[in-house]
């Protein structure tokens, strides 16, 4: 439920690979999912770049290297002369496929710096042109420009679908749901009946663009099993639909360019093979060659000799098809094979079996060569379709490797199945984290879940998201479950939390957002209640993980409150830390009150209190500007950012053999953190910050350096109280100090070459990936264009590292913007 229902648990990958000491499979095993990402632009391509020089004239420039929505380009005429090279963002620059000029008369000119070496422009462009491939045009223009292709797959779209289980003849399919380029498919004609619906990965070889069939002479037929459901005109009145409709519904040709070419097989009719069954791949059994349609495709049948068999187990491949195996590949690899249904007794032997059928096996030189070099290895974790249903994705483990083979065990699924034969280029397996990344529903593993009643806080009807019949329902169970010790009235009963939206919503929370939240939140059990609040709150930010961030552990030790998991979700990313929130209704007002001007926004924003006309702050005369600097200066005299910071570190230091859950502190320094003493650090985990100017990376540090430090014995929250000495706001002398970790630059970044930039990383703790840089030819400008995500995908580090990494990009931006932005 979208709304105030509150799930107990939450399967998160880091913390289950901590638990199962297991690893993640590498990312790069799973190519269609790295084909997927790819953003269409390929190093090579060539377009033509405004010069910048002379914004009125074009040049034409080749692809050197991608990186996101970024490009490194060299204009033409450089050569191997790489001291020009540029790096331009695709939504920003002004970019167009080669002949954009000529159609539209703008001057093609070449840049200064190359004048000498192209004497005659004309000739120069006809013999680099000659066989060039253009940047595609719908990715550099439009609505499309920028975009990953994929997205271009969008429900609605139109393909054909080729049967695999009892014929060639394809079919139309209209997308319903594009998951990360695995696709929910629906067949022409069926719009409102789900019953036939399939789940194919866009790179699926027997997967088309609209016009494959009547192009390659396959004739176009809606399958066997829905073929009744309809007359033949009324089919043929849909085929007319679509042609009409063909323009809006089509997907761009080039999107299936990297699917995989099928080859021609050398397999004849009557053939014998070990085969999986596809819609069944937990056995290896023996199988017929049961018809050759053409020097693409054959027909397969699992062997059954029961006489009263009534359906049979037959299905279409090509010469790369995964699960065909030559006769006795089982018996090589020490694995089991199934006898046929009917086979007298238990023990198989291919030499009786083919003597007895009168056949032969297809010799070795029909199946395609195995190989193990593919990164799997056993135990390893990642995610995986269940076969038995296919609207499952299932965390998996690999069990068992032969060749290229992989045997994997299912956990989680609605109904136990045996481990399942799947091959390290089948399309149904995914990297750990892909069902995230793709906003889909993982089947969480069967120990995660906790069989406690869903708790629930009210919401009010105004703008109600839940049923007031599951309101009820929620309400009913909290005051049974007694083994919840949840009081509902009395001293533990919250009282309605009104969001105010007509009030100053600072510089964290989207106004807008506010206004579409409920009313009002309660009453309820006070925990519940304000733990829906917050989340809430954190829904309606600009980035939910910085007000997280705000939110997290407020060390203050007189509030004595309830620790409480939240979590946020923000560009694709997962973030999670513990609040605290008070149990007690008495302490509601002022712990609403104090997260307001934590979130310096105004102090009625959200609280007991229903704001009607106007706000007992006047809140609605300040601008941001104002609001900071008047609550900015008050909040640090009366509240201040809570200094538990230094007080952490004092307990540290007297009890440097205690060991205790680290917590994450805005005023921590990083010289203090560093020192012996003090460094309680796992090894491996990012610092914490020291000041606010680590944005987007600190608040990955946030979930990942969680994620680390859970105490592996127990997790307990700890609260500790201080001396009042302990508690006194950072003296100048430490802010000296903090002040004194920040970057000085000798020159403008902007300026830096690729040299340069190397040598900065190599005084860095990450002197090791300084070589990634001067491979990948990144200068001062793209240095500064790096963000978390596009070092993570373009560099293929882990967190851990990536994270690192992008602190010390950080450093050089603050101090970009410091020394050299006036």
């Amino acid at each position: 439920d979208a709304g105030s229902s509150v799930e107990e648990m939450e399967f998160n990958w880091d913390e289950y690979l901590e638990d199962t000491g297991a690893t993640a499979a590498p990312h790069g095993s799973f190519k269609h999912v790295d084909t997927s990402l790819q953003n269409g632009f390929a190093p090579g391509m060539k377009l033509e770049v405004a010069v910048k020089s002379d914004q009125n004239t074009y040049w034409v420039a080749t692809i050197i290297t991608t990186c996101g929505q970024l490009l490194l380009l060299r204009y033409d005429g450089y050569g191997e002369d790489r001291k020009a090279d540029f790096w331009c963002d695709i939504m920003t620059a002004d970019l167009h496929p080669i002949g954009w000029c000529e159609q539209n008369k703008k001057i093609l000119k070449v840049p200064e710096g190359i004048k000498d070496k192209i004497p005659d422009q004309e000739e120069f462009l006809q013999r680099e042109l000659k066989g060039a491939c253009s940047a595609p045009t719908n990715l550099l223009e439009g609505l499309h420009r920028g975009k990953n292709p994929l997205d271009l797959i969008a429900p609605g779209s139109r393909l054909e679908l080729q049967n695999v289980r009892d014929s060639l003849e394809a079919w139309i399919v209209n997308v319903v749901e594009n998951v990360g380029g695995r696709l929910k498919l629906r067949y022409e004609g069926l719009e409102d009946s789900d019953k036939f619906d399939q789940w194919i990965f866009y790179l699926d070889p027997f997967l088309h663009q609209v016009g494959w069939a009547a192009q390659h002479g396959y004739s176009l037929q809606p399958p066997l099993a829905i073929r009744s459901l309809k007359s033949e005109a009324d089919w043929q009145e849909i085929l007319k639909k679509v042609k009409e409709e063909e323009e809006e519904s089509s997907v761009p040709t080039d999107l299936f360019k990297d699917k995989p070419v099928i080859g021609v097989h050398s397999f004849s009719e009557g053939m014998k093979l070990e085969a999986v069954d596809p819609m069944a791949p937990f056995v290896i059994s023996p199988a017929t060659v049961l018809k050759v349609y053409n020097e693409k495709y054959f027909m397969i049948e699992i062997d059954d000799l029961r006489p009263e068999r009534t359906t049979s187990q037959s299905y279409i491949c090509h010469v790369n098809s995964a699960g065909i195996f030559p006769v006795q590949w089982s018996l090589k690899n020490g694995l089991h094979l199934s006898p046929p249904p009917g086979y007298p007794g238990q023990d198989f032997d291919w030499a009786d079996y083919l003597k007895q059928c009168g056949a032969e096996a297809a010799p070795q030189s029909c199946f395609p060569s195995l190989t193990s070099d593919h990164g799997f290895k056993e135990n390893m974790k990642l995610e995986a379709v269940n076969p038995v249903d296919p609207e499952e994705v299932c965390i998996a483990t690999v069990t068992r490797l032969k060749d290229s083979y992989l045997w994997l065990q299912l956990e989680g699924s609605k109904k136990p199945i045996p481990d399942c034969i799947v091959s390290v280029e089948s399309m149904n397996i995914f990297p750990v984290g892909w069902c995230e990344t793709n906003g889909y529903q993982l089947r969480p593993p069967r120990k995660a879940i906790v069989n406690k009643q869903k708790k629930i806080a009210v919401v009010q009807p105004e703008k109600q998201i839940l049923s007031s019949r599951t309101v009820h329902d929620g309400l009913k169970n909290q005051e049974l479950n007694s083994s919840e010790s949840v009081v509902i009235n009395g001293k533990y009963c919250c009282p309605k939390i009104y969001f105010n939206h007509r009030c100053f919503s600072g510089p964290y929370l989207n106004k807008g957002r506010i206004a579409e939240l409920p009313q009002s939140v309660g009453p309820g059990n006070c925990v519940l209640v304000l733990k829906e609040v917050l989340t809430l709150l954190i829904n309606a930010a600009y980035k939910p993980s910085r007000v997280l961030r705000e939110l997290q552990l407020d060390e203050e030790a007189a509030w004595h409150g309830h620790g409480e998991t939240l979590k946020a979700k923000y560009k694709g990313k997962s973030y999670r830390a513990t609040v605290e929130v008070v149990r007690t209704a008495d302490r509601v007002a002022d712990f609403c009150r104090k997260t307001c001007i934590k979130l310096e926004c105004c102090p009625n924003l959200f609280g007991p209190q229903m704001v009607l006309d106007k706000c007992s702050e006047n809140c609605s005369v300040l601008t941001k500007t104002k609001y900071t600097h008047y609550y900015g200066k008050r909040k640090n005299k009366r509240i201040g950012r809570p200094p538990g910071g230094h007080s952490n570190l004092e307990v540290a230091m007297k009890k440097p053999n205690k060991r205790r859950k680290r917590r994450k502190h805005f005023f921590v320094h990083k010289k203090k953190r560093s020192s012996t003493s003090v460094d309680n650090t796992p090894a491996g985990s990012p610092q914490g910050s020291g000041g606010e100017e680590e944005d987007d990376q600190d608040e990955s540090e946030l979930s990942h350096s969680l994620a680390q430090d859970r105490d592996k014995r127990k997790r307990k929250l700890r609260t500790f109280s201080f001396s009042d000495d302990e508690n006194k706001p950072p003296s100048p002398k430490d802010i000296k100090m903090e002040v004194a970790e920040k970057l000085q630059l000798d020159s403008n970044p902007l300026e830096w070459s690729v040299a340069d930039v190397v040598r900065f990383l190599k005084s860095t703790d990450c002197a090791p990936l300084a070589r990634i840089f001067l491979d990948q030819e990144i200068d001062g400008q793209a240095l500064l264009l790096l963000t978390l995500p596009t070092v993570q995908e373009c560099m293929d580090l882990k967190l851990g590292p990536a994270i690192k990494l992008c602190h010390h990009i950080e450093r050089v931006k603050l101090a970009f913007y410091q020394q050299f932005a006036n």
